[in-house]
């Protein structure tokens, strides 16, 4: 069993193995002052299934700002708090316990609502090699990396970014 929780070297892992993530084990990742990725399973591990974290923020916190993938199906389920997701030019809130799938192409944000704090759990589906995605997110953060890294790795990690006024607008509210 692969008990590993950031361990590339696995992708010639069949799909059936069972893959065990201990949360003493897993790597968090600040990818912000306000928020946190834990790494449960990147594609490496599951022979490509799927890719998953939990994402935990703070009040305040900005989230992801309005982006696609072309390749996956993003997965919500949300723990704890409220989430304002951004689907198409639409923003909804989801409570804990509320699920949402977005499929590749629909345009997408997700910030916690005005005020709270949110937790989640984000998966993928195929799965993508993410996790130095969210390592290059924490060296932009600390000042390692730029926001042009993140652009010129869109192609590769498959998260497309756009502006959305709808988010911006959305992002004012309190």
């Amino acid at each position: 069993m692969n008990t590993s929780a950031n361990t590339s070297a696995a992708a010639n892992t069949p799909a059936a193995n069972p893959v065990l993530v201990r949360a003493e084990n897993a790597e968090a990742i600040q990818d912000g002052a306000t928020s946190l990725i834990t790494l449960l399973a990147d594609a490496g591990a599951t022979g490509g299934a799927l890719t998953a974290n939990k994402a935990t923020f703070e009040k305040g916190s900005p989230g992801a700002p309005a982006h696609f993938h072309t390749k996956a199906t993003e997965m919500f389920f949300v723990l704890e708090g409220t989430m304002r997701i951004l689907v198409r030019d639409e923003v909804v809130l989801l409570g804990k316990g509320d699920f949402l799938t977005v499929p590749p192409t629909v345009p997408h944000a997700f910030a916690p609502a005005p005020g709270t704090e949110a937790e989640m759990l984000v998966v993928f589906t195929p799965g993508l090699h993410r996790f130095d995605y969210y390592r290059l997110l924490e060296r932009v953060y600390r000042g390692e990396a730029t926001v042009q890294d993140i652009r010129d790795s869109s192609e590769l990690y498959d998260n497309h970014y756009f502006e959305s006024p709808v988010w911006q607008k959305a992002l004012t509210e309190r």
